[in-house]
């Protein structure tokens, strides 16, 4: 507390220092409790307010049970859960934006392919099915033949930067036909084509179903060779086979399996071939023989033992040139069915010729005699 006087030198201040007795009766502040007399110790506030819970007399512990001093809560007095719900009802539970808002449950639509999340799954016969129905070519040349042949089949390329400018119409195409394609760096095409060997360029395609035996006798010229290979499967063999097909003039193969002609090593070695060659299916092999046979076709077999002479045989214009694999040849049920049967003449050195060189020698015998 202090006081101000005016005097002649001015304002003077006088203050007053409160005494021992006058500050401790100084009330205290409500708010911390500081400035008056000490506070009551805990305990004895405890004490003076009455016990709140009754003490056991062995340990001392609370017993956990109010003593009949302490009030007790009345059940008609509204609980702080109803006192919420009725500020909100007072208040519309649109007014808030944090407000929230219970629904009722409802049916969600199921999927027909329920999967993770309702989303559908995986059609597992749907992904075979497109697997057999596609396959992957790889070469430039193969690539190109394709191309000029059946662009249609196309489905996705693959180019790397180096091939593009050969490649300019095949981009043009695919391009105004909505059709996929990407250039790439090596590595990733030889992802794509599944080959070190792929030249630089890779399409997915629609393989190209056989032909029956029927549907190509209606539109056999008076001059044509079919090649009927008998267990013949290795690729680069069929490759090199369609090659010389389609230098020799030779457009059918009766195959077991016309998807063996569409696999990307064969197409590869073929060089082009391929796309002049198509692939002839017959119930059974053996059936697919009798039908040409009765068409008219001379059924003519191979042997390395036995047979007449390349050079001393006179090869007719309508014909089924007939080959197995190099080990075993052919089996003995197809052999009964030749009308003729020729060998290939040599030296002796070696037991036979490789399938695909045999074929490359005979068709070009048949191609000198009937061109």
């Amino acid at each position: 507390m202090n006081d101000e006087f005016k005097g002649k030198s001015g304002k003077v201040k006088v203050m007053y220092v409160r005494g021992e007795d006058e500050q401790s009766a100084r009330a205290p502040n409500p708010r911390t409790g500081k400035g008056g007399r000490p506070a009551a110790r805990r305990e004895d506030t405890r004490r003076s307010s009455g016990p709140r819970t009754e003490r056991s007399e062995e340990g001392g512990r609370s017993t956990g049970r109010r003593s009949d001093s302490a009030p007790r809560r009345n059940d008609s007095a509204p609980r702080r859960n109803d006192r919420s719900s009725d500020n909100r009802d007072a208040y519309g539970s649109s007014d808030s934006p944090w407000r929230t808002v219970s629904r009722a449950p409802v049916d969600e639509p199921k999927s027909d392919n329920p999967g993770i999340s309702g989303k559908g799954v995986v059609d597992v016969e749907q992904i075979r099915r497109q697997r057999l129905e596609e396959t992957r070519v790889y070469g430039e040349n193969a690539c190109q033949a394709l191309f000029q042949s059946r662009p249609e089949s196309i489905v996705r390329a693959w180019f790397v930067q180096s091939v593009t400018p050969r490649f300019r119409d095949a981009l043009r195409w695919l391009a105004a036909n909505r059709k996929a394609y990407h250039v790439v760096d090596d590595a990733e095409i030889t992802k794509a084509s599944g080959t070190e060997h792929h030249g630089g360029v890779c399409f997915l395609i629609k393989k190209r179903m056989g032909m029956d035996v029927a549907a190509w006798l209606e539109k056999a010229e008076s001059k044509d060779c079919v090649l009927a290979l008998e267990d013949v499967s290795n690729p680069h063999n069929l490759g090199a086979i369609m090659r010389s097909c389609a230098h020799f003039g030779v457009k059918g193969l009766l195959v077991n399996d016309a998807s063996l002609l569409e696999s990307g090593a064969a197409v590869r070695t073929a060089e082009g071939g391929a796309e002049h060659v198509q692939a002839i299916s017959g119930t059974t092999f053996t059936q697919g023989l009798d039908a040409f046979r009765k068409a008219g076709y001379t059924i003519v077999t191979t042997s390395s033992h036995q047979g007449t002479p390349l050079s001393e045989a006179e090869l007719p214009a309508k014909m089924v040139l007939v080959l197995g694999q190099e080990r075993e040849g052919l089996s003995d049920s197809t052999f009964q069915q030749g009308d003729m049967s020729l060998s290939i003449g040599g030296t002796g050195n070696v037991e036979s010729l490789n399938v695909s060189v045999a074929t490359g020698v005979l068709l070009a015998e048949w191609w000198r005699q009937n061109a």
